[in-house]
């Protein structure tokens, strides 16, 4: 299966009273042609930063320190910021977290689309109004012809994060990348947006990479599953390997803390003890074995390798030993 977007060991820094500080570490994945992957953790985990550094939206104080990323072949952290802004829109393209702040309060929501899709075609004013309707129309917003002219006090959250979508579609890009994108919306229009993106996704062939501390929607709309924490990938699997049978003591975790309409409301919520590590005050060996319960001296000295075990990737010493016990079951 040939791969839409590839990164390789990219690394990001920040600023800090001890000096520059890594907050991504040498991270490297791969998002297949058709697929959506779903990027999950805790907050700070680093996954936004990730996204950031897709779009190259990475700006000082953060530094990208090393690493490559290629998008459909073509390595483009080495590009001119003038060849990439043809790439931004035309080939990968983002939808945003709070629509509200993804749009200027003060011009018309057509305005807006035209603006995006004239940025990335010949089109004139008409023929990309006339196109803006129709991805108005494609994303499910009532009266497109009508709607076109509203400002975004008018609309609804849940409209708004349409009209967002129907910018990120403008260029008609092969990867499409989803920050947090349903987390401003209630739980019933949050649904229908991850159902229109997942139609949209299917429909024009994207690759997906959905970023989400949301297990629940992460489990809904992925194919496969990346685990982060504190700048690293700890585990990626397919969606049921992830949900049904994890390896990597975080994930685990993370699932044992998912808050869901079955749970016994008199019992105390289940929760990862401690806290992520500080940038500036990361422990030696595997990050995360401050706080897990199954980490030996080893675990505290060496930083484990992302390799492949029982059919995933996964970080972690006592992998294969846990699966065996069943403890990461």
């Amino acid at each position: 299966m040939t791969s839409a977007l590839v990164v390789k060991g990219l690394s990001l820094s920040v600023p800090s009273a001890k000096g520059r500080v890594t907050v991504i570490d040498d991270l490297s994945f791969d998002i297949p042609a058709g697929r959506r992957v779903g990027l999950v953790g805790e907050s700070g985990s680093g996954k936004s930063l990730t996204a950031y550094s897709l779009m190259r939206l990475i700006k000082d104080p953060v530094r990208i320190e090393k690493g490559e990323i290629f998008l459909g072949g073509e390595e483009i952290l080495g590009m001119k910021m003038k060849e990439f802004r043809h790439l931004r829109g035309n080939d990968i393209s983002m939808i945003y977290q709070d629509p509200m702040s993804a749009l200027n309060p003060i011009m018309r929501i057509g305005a807006q689309i035209v603006e995006s899709i004239q940025l990335h075609s010949d089109l004139n004013n008409s023929q990309a109004r006339k196109v803006a309707i129709e991805l108005l129309a494609s994303v499910g917003i009532p009266e497109p012809d009508r709607r076109i002219d509203s400002y975004p006090f008018e609309m609804s959250g849940g409209m708004l994060q349409r009209v967002v979508i129907a910018i990120a579609l403008s260029g008609e890009p092969k990867v499409l990348i989803a920050d947090e994108a349903t987390t401003a919306l209630d739980v019933t229009t949050q649904a229908r947006v991850l159902t229109l993106i997942d139609k949209l996704a299917a429909e024009r062939g994207l690759s997906v990479l959905l970023i989400t501390h949301d297990l629940g929607v992460a489990a809904q709309f992925s194919d496969e599953i990346m685990v982060m924490y504190a700048g690293k990938l700890v585990e990626r699997g397919e969606v049921n390997q992830i949900f049904s049978n994890p390896v990597h003591p975080y994930t685990k975790a993370l699932l044992n803390s998912r808050c869901d309409y079955t749970i016994d409301v008199t019992k105390p919520i289940n929760s990862i003890a401690g806290q992520p590590p500080r940038p500036d005050n990361r422990p030696t060996g595997c990050v995360f074995s401050p706080r897990c319960m199954h980490a030996q001296p080893k675990c505290h000295a060496e930083v484990p390798r992302l390799e492949s075990v029982k059919g995933r990737l996964t970080a972690c010493f006592r992998a294969e030993e846990l699966l065996e016990l069943g403890v990461a079951k």
